[in-house]
Formats: structure tokens, C-alpha cells, sequence
């Protein structure tokens, strides 16, 4: 990655100097932020992002955010070098970094799905997902291994939670799926009854009634007898993927 440093001069004195980062805006930053400062403009984070921008940075997105958090620090360093606050955009990469350390964070799902019903995949023309919210609540990992990379779609996205789970969970989960712009009836989601192993029951009859063939189904479960009664309800035409433990 390559800099050009900067000498940073208001009305004529000398301030300091700065490396330009590797990115698009970094120019245009660094003379919008220079020049309020010079007029004693407020100096605000939107020197940096339009509005629209610091709306979709408050939510997931792909990439990381990485040239966007290049840029924050270039303004946040400009501000150590002006003495002006930037509590707002150090606010916002925070905010930033624990969207993506989250997304990034847990066990990788990718690595432990397993393909039961055939030796090779098969050609697919769609992706569905059956979800145990309650067990795999890890909602980061599996939107960044399974959601995003299969372009799975909200419709074909199946959720069932238990009653009590929802109860203590509900705010957790609409939090985490507030990053991805998501709420549990974004989805097909189903508030279970009482009783053992209802959610279960429940995603095994959804996906008998979808008579899904030439698909990716996913199956988010580690109960070995449940992974067999999912295997005999699918289709031999789809590829059948569940949790290796």
C-alpha cells in the first residue's frame, strides 16, 4: 500500500504532517477538513460521509469496511494534529469494528457443513436455509458463511425458536440481525410451542411441504437422529448439507 505524506498548514503556520491513505477520498478529505477548520467551521464526521453513507455504516457490509476505516483514522489523526474532537468518528469506528469482528468472529461454519446425502454435489438452482435460531444464534457467521456466500433469499430462509428462547433472547437476535438490515420476519419465522424439540419438528415438516428439488438445502442442527430424518425427507435431487461435529 503506498502513502504520500502531507504538510498540514493553517494560515501559513506549520501543524504538522500526515500520510495520505491509500484510498479514493483521502484528498478531498483532507482539504474539506482543512479548510472548516480554517473558516472555525464545526467539525462533524460528515466532512468524511454524506448521510446516506454513515446510514449503511451503521449496519454490515461487505469488504469490512476497510477503506472507510482508512479513512476515518486519516480524519481522526487530523484532528490529534489540529486539536479538534473527533469522539464522533471514533464513535462510528467502533461502531464499525464490532459489526465486523462479529461477522468474522466464532467458529467458521463453512469449514464444518457436510454434504450427507451424496458423495459430489450436484448442480443447484437455488439455496434454502432451516434454522434453529435458538442453537445457532452465532447470526454473524452464518449470514457471512452460508446467507451471503449462497445468495440465499429471505423467503427461502426458515427460522423456528421455542418460547422461552424468545423470551430471553428476542432483543439479542433483533440486535444482531439489526447490522444486516434484517428482523426475524424478514423471514419465514415461527414462534414454537412448549414442548421438546418442537423447532426441530417444525423445520423438518417446513421443508417436507416445500418439495424443494435441484436445491442447497442447509440444515442448521447437530442432533445425528434429526439429521437423518431430514436426509429421508429431502429430495435425492437436492445436496443435503448439516454440522459435522
Amino acid at each position: 500500500m503506498s502513502f504520500n505524506k502531507q504538510k498540514i498548514s493553517i494560515e501559513h503556520k506549520y501543524r504538522g504532517s500526515i500520510e495520505f491513505p491509500d484510498t479514493t477520498e483521502a484528498k478531498d478529505i483532507f482539504f474539506r477538513t482543512k479548510q472548516a477548520y480554517a473558516n472555525h467551521e464545526k467539525m462533524s464526521i460528515k466532512l468524511v460521509f454524506s448521510d446516506i453513507k454513515l446510514a449503511k455504516l451503521t449496519k454490515y457490509q461487505r469488504g469490512s469496511s476497510e477503506n472507510e476505516l482508512l479513512n476515518l483514522d486519516f480524519y481522526i489523526q487530523m484532528g490529534e494534529i489540529l486539536n479538534f474532537n473527533t469522539e464522533d468518528a471514533q464513535q462510528l469506528k467502533r461502531r464499525i469494528q464490532i459489526i465486523n469482528d462479529t461477522a468474522h468472529s466464532g467458529f467458521n461454519i463453512t469449514k464444518r457443513l457436510k454434504l450427507i446425502n451424496k458423495k459430489k454435489k450436484s448442480h443447484t438452482k437455488s439455496s434454502y436455509l432451516f434454522w434453529d435460531i435458538e442453537n445457532f444464534s452465532s447470526i454473524s457467521s452464518i449470514f457471512n458463511d452460508i446467507i451471503e456466500p449462497y445468495n440465499i433469499k429471505d423467503e427461502h430462509i426458515f427460522l423456528a425458536a421455542n418460547p422461552d428462547s424468545l423470551y430471553l433472547k428476542k432483543a439479542e437476535w433483533e440486535a444482531n440481525l439489526y447490522d444486516y438490515g434484517k428482523t426475524l420476519n424478514s423471514f419465514n419465522f415461527v414462534k414454537c410451542e412448549h414442548g421438546k424439540n418442537v423447532a426441530d419438528d417444525i423445520l423438518l415438516q417446513k421443508l417436507h411441504d416445500a418439495h424443494l428439488k435441484d436445491t442447497n438445502v442447509f440444515i442448521l442442527t447437530f442432533d445425528r437422529e434429526l439429521k437423518e430424518r431430514f436426509n429421508e425427507v429431502a429430495d435425492k435431487s437436492n445436496n443435503v448439507y448439516i454440522m459435522n461435529t
